[in-house]
């Protein structure tokens, strides 16, 4: 296992693209489907998953952008866990194929790509195997090209970016070395092409979280700040351009993940603790009250897994690791927030972590790439639950 998968098993870049909730007009849908196709693995009352292309690169750390016409922009990543990746690819649902497309101006992975309200792709920072990134560059679906924007102003990798609700993009925290959390955070205008200096966070943290509440404001949640894991939490208002404290979870963790959920309120779900224990615990935020509850635990303990809120409101959880050796495993599960608990969801094709997942225009979700102990992938799947 290389020495920078080391260290992202314990900061895992959290791919927001992977998880963004904006999705564009819906494309037209896909052949239905009507249940288990060759190939397919699923279990009773779970999820369904089968095969489909596999990507023109193995990649993880990569990111994963629905775009405004329905297919996915897959940027960059590492085929080795140390190494950039500056090529990129689309898939095609309607095809259930991946093409090349333009590649960035730097190899990067453990960058963030957020969808900007004009459709194109804003990719920030990361690294390129021997030094985080301040660069940015935009990827524009119409040329299916890359062009330079605006740099930030701190070099930073396993940073979160979170498009608010007036067009701006909030990149806060992150690291420069992968060692030393940063406290700054900077707002992209994608009408100027710039980047300029906001609030900056109470606390320094990389591996966080960053979810864009219904009210317009945006929680960081968790991370670790360079010697411990954080329990804390901060909200960002892009009215005053401040971050404040509010309560902090029911214990410390990194590489979680968060997940609006259709009530408002904001499921944290699994990580590391600060000694780099698995966990299987589970955190509600409520934004009306300010507080955590704990709701009951995953099936499974696991770090570097994805969660996507589904169609009918459930929250699918997938793939991860869950021991200190980095083995993936291909156990997913489906969190229900009607009754507050998670159910095992059937088997994934593969086990993989450091994947991407995207709910794609049609409902199903599309998991690509990731590491499945001992190398980077190239393969995809789709579920269907």
């Amino acid at each position: 296992m290389s020495a920078f998968r080391k260290i992202c098993l314990v900061a895992v870049v959290l791919a927001v693209a992977g998880c963004q909730s904006s999705v564009g007009p819906t494309q037209t849908p896909s052949p239905s489907y009507s249940g288990e196709t060759e190939g397919a693995s699923s279990t009773p009352g779970g999820a369904v998953f089968s095969p489909t292309g596999s990507m023109t690169a193995a990649r993880m750390f990569h990111t994963a952008t629905l775009l405004s016409d329905g297919r996915v922009l897959i940027a960059g990543g590492s085929s080795d866990g140390s190494t950039g990746l500056a090529s990129a690819e689309l898939y095609d649902p309607r095809t259930g194929t991946f093409s090349a497309t333009g590649s960035m101006a730097e190899a990067r992975l453990s960058h963030t790509a957020t969808l900007l309200s004009d459709g194109r792709v804003l990719i920030a920072g990361g690294y390129d195997g021997s030094t985080g990134l301040a660069s940015a560059e935009l990827y524009d679906p119409r040329t299916g090209t890359f062009s330079a924007t605006g740099s930030m102003a701190e070099a930073r990798l396993s940073h979160t970016a979170t498009l608010l609700s007036d067009g701006r993009v909030l990149i806060a925290g992150g690291s420069s070395d992968g060692s030393t959390g940063l406290a700054a955070a900077e707002l992209y205008d994608p009408k100027t092409g710039t980047f300029s200096a906001t609030g900056s966070m109470t606390a320094a943290r990389f591996s966080h979280t960053a979810t864009l509440l219904s009210d317009g404001q945006v929680m960081i949640a968790g991370g670790y700040d360079g010697s411990t894991g954080l329990s804390s939490v901060e909200v960002y208002n892009p009215r005053t351009g401040t971050f404040s404290a509010t309560w902090s979870m029911t214990e410390a963790r990194l590489s979680h993940t968060a997940t609006l959920l259709p009530n408002g309120q904001v499921l944290i779900a699994g990580g590391n603790d600060t000694s780099g224990n698995f966990l299987a615990s589970a955190d509600l935020y409520d934004p009306k009250t300010g507080t955590f509850s704990a709701t009951d635990p995953m099936t499974t303990a696991r770090a570097g897994h994805t969660a996507t809120l589904l169609p009918n409101g459930q929250v699918l959880i997938a793939g991860g690791d869950d021991t200190s050796a980095g083995d993936a495993f291909a156990s997913p599960e489906l969190y229900d927030g009607t009754t507050g608990t998670f159910s095992p969801a059937g088997s994934m094709t593969t086990a993989r972590s450091f994947h991407t997942a995207t709910l794609l225009s049609n409902g199903r979700v599309l998991i690509a790439g990731g590491d499945d102990g001992d190398v980077a992938l190239a393969s995809a799947e789709l579920s269907q639950p």
